[in-house]
Formats: C-alpha cells, sequence, structure tokens
C-alpha cells in the first residue's frame, strides 16, 4: 500500500463546553427558537484524572480509523479527520441504542466493558481535564440535537445527552428551508466560521434526528517561528518529484526522537506546554506507508517513553486544507453493522414513536492551518438518523519530505490529533 498524494488522519479528544444558545434564526426562515433541557449541573472543582479505558479505547479507534482509509484508497488525496469528533458524535447516539446496535458501536469505538454510566462519565470527565488544559490553547467543542418537528424523543436519552455532554436540543421543521440553514448557522459559530455547512437541502423526508459535534481547537506554539526564517525549500513528493514550499525553521531546544526508519520532535503549544504537536519524519529510504502501518498502540507506547531533550534545529512546512467524507462504510467495516440497517438498528432508547429508526449516514467536516504562529483546527460530525416511516410532515530535522504527526496532551496522554501529510 502506497500513500501517493497524502494522507492525514487527525484523532482529537475533545472537550464539551457548556453550550451557548443555539444561534437565532432570521425572520424568513420561520424556525422556531431552541427548547432547552433542564441545567446541566457542574461540578465546582474540574475532574484531574480519567478513565484509562477511555484513553487507550480512543487511540486504538483512531488507528482503526487511519488503517481503514489507508485501505479504503483514501491516500490518493489530501485527508483531514477527526476521529474523535466522530466518537463524541456516536457516544451521543449510543445513549438511545440498545441490544446489538448498542454492543457494536462500544465495540467500534473499542470500549466494550464500559457500561453506559460508567462511558457517560468517562466522557464527562475527559471534556472537563481538557477544557482546562491551558489558558493560552483554545479548545471548544458543542453537541446538539435537532429533531424534526412533532416527533417526540425518549426524555432519558435526551436528558443524558445534556448531563454528560452538554448538548442543545432544538426541533425544527425539517421541510422549511430555513431548517438546514439554521443547523448549518450553529456548526459556522462553533467552528468560527472554518466550516459552514454539514447539512444539505433538502432534508430527507425519513430524517427525524441530526446528533452533531462541533470542535475548535486553535493553539499558539510556546515558541512561535519566525516569519523572517521561513523559505522555500523543494518538499519531495511520494512518487519522487519534488515541489517548492514554504518551510519554517527554528532553532532550540525540543523533545527528540531518533527511532527505527523514523526521527520524531515535540512542539509544544501555549503557556504551561501540556499540549503539544509530534512529528514523525520518516527516513531517507522508508516511506509515509511504511511507516504508517507501524502504528499500532504497542509501539506508540514505546515511542512515548523514548523522547529526550536535545538541542537542534526543525524545519517544518505550512500547510493547509479541508476535507470532507461520508463514513457509513467505513464504520461498518469496523464493525458497526445493524445500526445502519433498518431491520436491525435498535434505538429504542431514542425514540419509539417511529418504526425502524436507524442511522442512513455519518457525514465528518474538518479544517487544519499550520503557519508560523501556532495551529488552528476545526471539525464537524454529523450522525443523521431515519425512521423506514415518518409520521409527519417531511534535528536538524528538516520536515522535506512525507511526515507523521500527533498532539497530545502530556499530562494525560490523551491524543488530540495524529496525521500524515505527503504532499503539504
Amino acid at each position: 500500500m502506497s500513500c501517493h498524494r497524502a494522507i492525514f488522519l487527525v484523532v482529537l479528544l475533545l472537550v464539551t463546553a457548556t453550550m451557548s444558545l443555539l444561534g437565532g434564526c432570521n425572520p424568513d426562515d420561520e424556525i422556531v427558537a431552541p427548547v432547552g433541557l433542564a441545567p446541566r449541573k457542574v461540578s465546582a472543582e474540574p475532574s484531574t484524572s480519567l478513565d484509562q479505558r477511555l484513553v487507550d479505547g480512543n487511540m486504538a479507534f483512531g488507528f482503526r480509523i487511519l488503517q481503514a482509509l489507508l485501505e479504503k484508497g483514501e491516500h490518493h488525496n489530501n485527508i483531514f479527520i477527526s476521529p474523535t469528533s466522530i466518537s463524541i458524535a456516536l457516544a451521543m447516539t449510543a445513549n438511545g441504542a440498545d441490544g446489538d446496535t448498542f454492543r457494536e458501536i462500544m465495540e467500534t469505538l473499542q470500549l466494550p466493558e464500559m457500561d453506559l454510566d460508567e462511558f457517560n462519565g468517562a466522557f464527562a470527565d475527559l471534556q472537563s481535564v481538557l477544557r482546562n488544559s491551558d489558558p493560552e490553547v483554545e479548545l471548544n467543542v458543542a453537541n446538539s440535537l435537532w429533531a424534526r418537528q412533532g416527533v417526540s424523543l425518549n426524555e432519558q436519552f435526551l436528558q443524558r445527552n445534556q448531563d454528560y455532554f452538554a448538548a442543545a436540543f432544538d426541533t425544527l421543521d425539517f421541510e422549511k428551508p430555513g431548517a438546514a440553514s439554521a443547523i448549518n448557522r450553529w456548526v459556522e459559530q462553533q467552528t468560527r466560521g472554518k466550516i459552514k455547512k454539514i447539512i444539505e437541502r433538502p432534508i430527507d423526508p425519513q430524517t427525524f434526528l441530526f446528533l452533531i459535534n462541533a470542535l475548535y481547537f486553535n493553539g499558539a506554539w510556546s515558541n512561535e517561528f519566525d516569519p523572517q526564517n521561513t523559505r522555500e525549500i523543494p518538499f519531495t513528493l511520494p512518487d519522487g518529484t519534488g515541489k517548492d514550499h514554504p518551510v519554517m525553521f527554528r532553532e532550540g531546544v525540543y523533545h527528540y526522537f531518533q527511532g527505527n526508519d523514523f526521527e520524531a520532535i515535540r512542539l509544544p503549544y501555549g503557556k504551561n506546554r501540556r499540549v503539544g504537536m509530534t512529528v514523525f519524519l520518516p527516513a531517507v529510504g522508508s516511506s509515509l506507508a511504511e511507516f504508517c502501518r507501524k502504528i499500532e498502540p504497542e509501539n506508540w507506547a514505546e515511542w512515548q517513553l523514548s523522547f529526550k531533550k536535545m538541542e537542534g534545529e526543525i524545519g517544518l512546512p505550512r500547510f493547509q486544507f479541508e476535507y470532507d467524507i461520508a463514513l457509513k462504510e467505513i464504520l461498518k467495516k469496523m464493525g458497526m453493522e445493524s445500526a445502519f440497517e433498518p431491520q436491525r438498528a435498535d434505538f429504542s432508547k431514542m425514540i419509539t414513536a417511529l418504526p425502524g429508526p436507524y442511522i442512513s449516514e455519518v457525514k465528518h467536516k474538518t479544517y487544519i492551518d499550520v503557519d508560523e504562529k501556532g495551529t488552528e483546527a476545526a471539525a464537524v460530525t454529523s450522525v443523521e438518523c431515519e425512521s423506514t416511516s415518518v409520521e409527519v410532515d417531511r534535528f536538524n530535522m528538516i520536515v522535506d519530505r512525507p511526515f507523521f504527526f500527533t498532539i497530545i496532551d502530556e499530562k494525560t496522554g490523551v491524543i488530540l490529533f495524529i496525521g500524515a501529510v505527503s504532499n503539504p
């Protein structure tokens, strides 16, 4: 398997910030105001520890997403995803699932040993820990549920999503053009304008619910790159050809690691340097595809213990791009099959008034920009639920060749991002 142009995978284990009210609508949209749930009870002190099963599970989930994308052949294009945005949206959905459907979602998320209370509590703790990561790192995550007007969802399902995911809830007339616009305005607001649309119109008449996660990350380097040191140098593409591309240069003391057939460096963000990007550069003669095949939890744990402080020079390419993908087939191949099949899906804890509720699609859109100041990234995941019948209206380390990187919360070991780029 080869990476012809670019593979870019991002795993972002995120927080659920206290949600602001859903954005208002223009008068012409004729959309009703948001419907609120009971206020969430927030503890006075943020959580200070995480269930290690969630940390390990999210890491394994991210690596499985990476391998699934490689097998699917997505390496022919630039790729940028946030598997944990996906996992947060699926975790909200899991609160409405039962039987085999619930079991398959939990197994796909690599959390089969957790019961629902442990599962929800672990995500709530994760959100609390990451929300307080660094005063100079902005990490905003918001969750929302949008139901077709006239559909009654299970109250316990709604309350759990409010209590553990701070999810706002709204009911809309999906037949009106303004319904999709209202959801998209919320997405644009939560991602600081980086992602403007996730819902296409007209909305399918069988759709009764959207579960949406939106996240936004903006971290300044602890030590910014001087733009005057940025210069264009040849970047070698997977096919051996080259192109001139802007690369940022800086000297300093960093955590560095020389592995077998690759080298790696950590670049911290913010004031307390708790969150950082780790760049993995395959050796000349090796390839990004070969490195990606080595990424598994056992190797990862060993690598994390191998970094040592060293003085040297780093040259990091600037890069920026957007990406979107439908994840239904990938998630089915990962074991989450029944949720997408109308005759097998069990979402009886979500809704009972409609026959045959199931997930019709999981859509994902992302944005990333890495420059001299830091990193800005955004992701949106939408889980679209339909029914078979809806009874309502409708070191001297110069990164000049394909490389892999991560962004990690060093305090907890939680992977915020992992990615690979072969054509910046």
